[in-house]
């Protein structure tokens, strides 16, 4: 997928376009606003992720493995 952005304003609840940019009917598009200040703050909530079958979690188990300061490596 090949994403390009431009720039608008919103007037009377739609979007414009600067002048010159052509859409064609029906085009999949996203809106990100930028510098938007409200009155209400509102609380923003982050999920994680989850596993779906809790035996995986030990796949994900952690290995400490200690080094020897004086290791040298060997090619």
């Amino acid at each position: 997928m090949t994403i390009t952005t431009y720039e608008g304003i919103v007037e009377k609840g739609k979007i414009r376009l600067k002048a010159g940019v052509k859409l064609p009917e029906n085009a999949k598009v996203y809106v990100i606003v930028a510098d938007l200040k409200l009155d209400e703050k509102k609380a923003i909530r982050m999920l994680t992720p989850r596993l779906v079958n809790r035996k995986q979690a030990a796949d994900f188990k952690m290995q400490v493995t200690k080094v020897k300061p004086n290791a040298r490596i060997r090619g």
